[in-house]
C-alpha cells in the first residue's frame, strides 16, 4: 500500500521520473503476495522464497532511500516532498522487514546445517 500511494504521490509531482522504482515495487510485492496467498511457493520448490523476499526487501529500502533524498532536496513541490517522506518511512518498514527476514534464513540456515548427517561421509 506504501509504494502504491508513493507512486501516486510522484506521478502527481514535479519529480514523475521516480515513479517507476514504486511502481515496479508494487508489483514484486503484490505478485510474491499472492505468490504466498494461493501457495505457489510450495509448488515450485527450486526457487527459494524466503531468498527473493529478502532480497526484494533490501534492494526496496535502498532504492526508497536514494529516490527520497533525490526527491526531498531537487525538487520544491509538496507533492515531491510528500513522496519523499513517505519513502523514508517506505526505507525503515523494508529495513525492518528485511532484518526480520533476515532472522528467518539464518534460524532456517542454522536449522538444516544441523540436520545434515555425518554419517555419509565416506573415509
Amino acid at each position: 500500500v506504501l509504494s502504491f500511494i508513493i507512486f501516486i504521490c510522484y506521478i502527481a509531482s514535479l519529480a514523475a521520473s521516480f515513479m517507476m522504482a514504486p511502481l515496479l515495487e508494487f508489483l514484486l510485492a503484490l505478485f510474491l503476495f499472492f505468490a504466498y496467498a494461493s501457495k505457489l511457493n510450495e509448488k515450485f520448490k527450486g526457487l527459494y522464497w524466503p531468498l527473493t523476499d529478502f532480497l526484494r526487501c533490501v534492494t526496496a529500502a535502498v532504492i526508497y532511500f536514494a529516490i527520497s533524498i533525490a526527491a526531498v532536496s531537487k525538487y520544491n513541490d509538496g507533492a515531491s516532498k510528500a513522496a519523499g517522506v513517505f519513502g523514508f518511512v517506505a526505507t525503515i518498514v523494508y529495513a525492518i522487514d528485511f532484518y526480520i527476514t533476515f532472522n528467518d534464513l539464518v534460524t532456517f540456515l542454522k536449522q538444516g546445517s544441523s540436520d545434515s548427517p555425518e554419517g555419509h561421509k565416506s573415509e
